[in-house]
């Protein structure tokens, strides 16, 4: 399966991308960036792009799957609009761009409360690009929800910080229907990604058609073993 990965240069995307180099159904990888990665290999290709002109690299996108980890914080941003052209119009647009090539897999890491008519403009950003996606029918729509992304991060963020140092406390008491709202490592949530993607490229043929992930169906799937 050749793969294309959104976000690689992000905290979960880096995961993704080395479990991708190391997952053998998986034959080579573009990763397109707006700068370059600090890793080669030879299975990678990691073109520098403008995100803004992605209708003009139709080449890149003639792949079996994408995988979307691209994602931005309003702060990074700048503001509202910029960061929903990151969160909303990049992937979209990318979406497109390889159904029309071919691709029958989408697998998009959104966030836990994504509702397209959520009061939180974030949740709602996320919410949307859901349902724009649903609209398209891939033949395999994986929408992964994480909560708290629990691990190590460049920029620091104190609120996530503060939260995280008690997180261990609060997941032991978020149980049964409420595991969702559970912090999840972000080695958890690339694994479980990686192997969706492993599954799928061992049964081409095989149309889960949509399936939402949450807690403890990425941490079930991060143990699958082949």
């Amino acid at each position: 399966m050749k793969v294309m990965l959104l976000g690689a240069s992000g905290v979960t995307g880096r995961e993704v991308l080395r479990g991708l180099l190391e997952a053998p159904e998986v034959s080579s990888i573009v990763a397109p960036v707006r700068s370059p990665l600090s890793m080669t290999h030879p299975r990678l290709q990691a073109p520098v792009v403008d995100f803004e002109q992605l209708v003009n690299r139709p080449e890149l996108f003639q792949v079996d799957a994408v995988v979307c980890c691209l994602g931005t914080t309003i702060k990074k941003a700048g503001s509202q609009d910029a960061f929903r052209r990151v969160d909303h119009d990049y992937p979209l647009q990318a979406a497109r761009l390889a159904q029309a090539a071919g691709a029958r897999h989408f697998l998009l890491m959104s966030a836990l409360g994504a509702r397209a008519d959520a009061p939180v403009f974030y949740s709602r950003v996320k919410g949307q690009l859901e349902d724009a996606l649903k609209t398209m029918h891939f033949g395999n729509l994986v929408i992964c929800r994480p909560g708290l992304l629990l691990g190590h991060r460049e920029e620091f963020r104190l609120g996530e910080s503060l939260a995280g140092g008690l997180m261990p406390l609060v997941n032991a008491v978020l149980v049964g229907r409420f595991s969702r709202y559970r912090g999840i490592e972000v080695s958890t949530v690339a694994r479980a990604i990686v192997n969706q993607v492993r599954q799928l490229a061992r049964s081409p043929a095989a149309a889960i058609g949509l399936r939402v992930l949450h807690h403890d169906d990425m941490q079930d799937l991060a143990a699958w073993r082949s």
